[in-house]
């Protein structure tokens, strides 16, 4: 018997898994972004946050990587995107993570945060951020 079939019935209702969510924190990119003559054409340092919370609640069974998120594809994703082209704006470039983010299967929310550590000595950085959600979290219910 396995430690999931010894403790089944054993959590109560009110602490049942409500939300599942992949998070990749912080991910450093170097990307051609700015209007200001100088910076354009000088890649700078951006830090690039995607949270995004699962339609599935339950882990891939028996623990198989197989039907896991896959965390490398989505880190070269955000990586692509970044490189591929310039930006003005990293309201875009967020725009653009977000677009792709949200067209993968069995994502239920989304946040992308961009910022820019480097511009203000006394910020730890400058950015934005993007929701399928108003507020600090979605409100999920069953079904939805």
């Amino acid at each position: 018997m396995t430690e999931t079939e010894t403790l089944q019935g054993l959590v109560p209702d009110s602490l049942a898994v409500r939300s599942s969510k992949i998070i990749l924190d912080s991910l450093e990119v170097m990307t051609d972004i700015g209007f200001h003559d100088f910076e354009i054409g000088t890649p700078q340092r951006l830090l690039v946050t995607v949270e995004l919370w699962l339609s599935d609640l339950e882990p891939p069974a028996d623990d198989n990587p197989g039907g896991a998120w896959d965390y490398d594809f989505l880190r070269r994703e955000v990586l692509r995107l970044a490189s591929e082209r310039r930006y003005n704006l990293q309201e875009t470039l967020a725009r653009r993570i977000y677009d792709r983010v949200a067209s993968m299967h069995g994502v239920k929310a989304l946040r992308v945060v961009t910022a820019k550590p480097d511009i203000y000595p006394d910020a730890r950085g400058v950015g934005v951020e993007i929701a399928s959600f108003a507020g600090l979290a979605p409100r999920l219910t069953e079904g939805s």
